[in-house]
């Protein structure tokens, strides 16, 4: 019996012993099928050819995987207590990144933005023996449930030490992103996932419902993403792969954009906010 993963997404499985016959979130128009049909691995197969890439990111620890594997997001070790809590996930666990995270005191929990990112959540809650946070909204997502798994509803979870998990939305019901007060040197960070992305220049973000198929959200939903972090102090703003970053005035950033993405939605363009 194998978990096997979806070689577009990245998501594992529960364990089989022949391959899926289709991968449900790559399906939905928020990702998509390769034209030669859906690929499969494994966690072994993808051991043999990958390595987790394990380097600063700011003030956090990025872990990656290289070469880039699928949507090729890291994940982030945010500091909790003695221990970390791994922000979003990575297809690929290797035993060197999983001594590396031992070696600063291994994990509390597990937090995903999104069903993107869920990939191998359930190896890295297994070695970690740790729970992973997703929310309920996105529970029909989960491809390979576990006891780890702890489904929390509402607005917001207050994981303690200065970590909150806010409900968002947009991009899915469920979307999350991480507050970390401590962040910014105590003026606060965020951690976005994709559900609020950096943009190119970093002096804006962007929000959107499909990346991959260039699908937009609402302006009712992003003043809802918008609505969601208003009780929140943030300074800093990290998304979801190697420097996209807002290392300063995120913000101020944040509110521009909504205003931006809101003028385009109605054709205003070549105006600045």
């Amino acid at each position: 019996m194998t978990p096997f993963v979806c070689a577009t997404c990245g998501t594992q499985f529960a364990e089989a012993e022949i391959q899926p016959p289709a991968c449900p979130i790559c399906e939905d128009e928020r990702q998509w099928v390769p034209e030669q049909g859906q690929l499969w691995t494994t966690l072994d197969e993808l051991r043999a050819g990958h390595r987790n890439e394990v380097r600063r990111e700011e003030e956090l620890t990025g872990i990656g995987t290289t070469p880039e594997f699928a949507i090729g997001q890291r994940a982030l070790l945010v500091p909790h207590g003695d221990r970390h809590l791994l922000w979003d996930c990575t297809p690929l666990l290797d035993e060197q990144a999983a001594i590396e995270i031992e070696r600063r005191g291994g994990l509390s929990g597990i937090a995903i933005s999104h069903p993107h990112f869920y990939s191998a959540m359930v190896e890295w809650a297994r070695r970690f023996d740790c729970p992973i946070h997703l929310h309920a909204a996105d529970a029909r997502w989960v491809m390979r449930p576990d006891p780890a798994i702890r489904h929390w509803s509402g607005d917001t979870l207050d994981l303690g030490d200065g970590l909150t998990l806010i409900c968002a939305g947009g991009h899915f019901a469920g979307a999350t992103v991480l507050h970390w007060a401590g962040g910014a040197s105590g003026a606060g960070a965020l951690l976005g996932g994709d559900i609020v992305h950096p943009a190119a220049d970093r002096s804006f973000v962007t929000f959107m419902y499909s990346y991959p198929n260039l699908i937009p959200l609402s302006e009712a939903e992003v003043r809802g993403i918008e609505a969601a972090l208003q009780p929140f102090a943030f300074e800093q703003l990290y998304g979801a792969w190697w420097g996209r970053v807002l290392r300063a005035g995120a913000r101020s950033a944040v509110a521009r954009s909504v205003e931006r993405y809101a003028r385009a939605l109605r054709g205003e363009h070549g105006t600045t906010g």
